[in-house]
């Protein structure tokens, strides 16, 4: 699917079906006109989030399976195959190495590894990919099971390192960025060492605050003007940079 004109931003992971009013949080996301991909982060919410963006015009839903579901919902990697095929955009999924889901890093491991050798096979998909304290781990499977003709990957709220970070825009990796990002030193500087041409924005909402509330797609403005801020930019430059490189993600 085609992106629409006039986009306002771009809000490139965010979980809209956790808002209170999940339809009310797609209308918003509509009307401030910002091209906003809501992430699953399991199958069986996938109907009710296709069902909700079928038609709209700068929402789109992706089917997920959380890294930090698999110890519950592994059993529901079928279901995930079975609903490939309707899905362009494919998120939230990847690996989390931190203290809690340590325990279940193996299956994770299996999980991803099965959801890149589906989406290599079907080709054409877009993947919004968590990488917590995982990152080496994710690129290799990344490079062993989605050859970069085969898929396009997103690396939202990227903590790896400026190395790991070279590694992957070299694998055709993008990267979305949220305004928690740039708020320490050390996401400063892995912001000014990305490729310009590969930053996208998100908020996480309702997982990061703007304002004193839980973020929504409209924030991903503030996301946009928070990296402009680090990479000397005008906030209206950034916001050309980001949807250019939105155009060039989705081909």
């Amino acid at each position: 699917m085609s992106y629409p004109s006039l986009i306002g931003g771009v809000d490139f992971h965010c979980h809209l079906d956790l808002y209170p009013d999940h339809e009310a949080a797609i209308a918003r996301a509509e009307a401030a006109r910002i091209y906003t991909l809501t992430v699953t982060t399991t199958p069986k919410a996938w109907a009710r989030n296709q069902e909700l963006t079928r038609h709209t015009r700068y929402v789109r839903s992706a089917l997920g399976l959380h890294p930090q579901l698999v110890a519950e919902r592994a059993c529901e990697l079928s279901l995930w195959e079975h609903h490939l095929p309707e899905a362009r955009y494919v998120g939230e999924v990847g690996l989390d190495a931190g203290p809690r889901f340590y325990k279940s890093f193996e299956a994770q491991k299996h999980v991803f590894q099965r959801v890149l050798e589906r989406c290599a096979e079907a080709g054409g998909k877009i993947l919004t990919v968590h990488s917590v304290r995982s990152a080496p781990a994710v690129l290799d499977m990344i490079e062993t099971y989605l050859p970069r003709e085969r898929g396009r990957v997103v690396l939202h709220w990227f903590t790896g390192s400026k190395s790991d970070a070279r590694r992957a825009a070299a694998l055709g990796c993008y990267f979305s960025i949220n305004a928690e990002m740039t708020r320490t030193d050390r996401g400063r500087e892995l912001i000014e060492s990305l490729p310009r041409d590969r930053i996208l924005t998100e908020t996480d909402g309702p997982f990061t605050q703007a304002e004193g509330r839980p973020a929504e797609p409209g924030d991903a403005r503030l996301a946009a003007s928070a990296v402009a801020n680090v990479l000397g930019l005008s906030p209206d430059a950034m916001t050309k940079v980001i949807v250019s490189n939105l155009r060039a993600l989705l081909g």
